[in-house]
């Protein structure tokens, strides 16, 4: 299901304008749509480790960058870097 997550983050924060952000809920909401989403909540917590560990996304708390992930946070996509 972590593959599926990480697709599924990837694909939300596409759908976004840039510069916004997405709830890790969102993703497991839209992994289990018919079931209890807090199951899938472990997947994409892993899914985000992943992602940020590759530099693809940044985390935040009420404006400010988080370094990893712990308590609340949002996901934004990471901007392209100018050539």
């Amino acid at each position: 299901m972590t593959a599926d997550a990480r697709q599924t983050t990837l694909a939300l924060l596409a759908s976004r304008l840039p510069g916004k952000t997405i709830c890790p809920s969102e993703v497991a909401r839209a992994l289990a749509p018919m079931a209890d989403w807090r199951e899938a909540m472990p997947a994409v917590h892993s899914a985000v480790d992943r992602l940020l560990e590759e530099g693809r996304i940044q985390l935040s708390w009420k404006g400010l960058q988080l370094r990893s992930r712990a308590g609340p946070y949002r996901i934004r996509i990471t901007s392209p870097r100018p050539d």
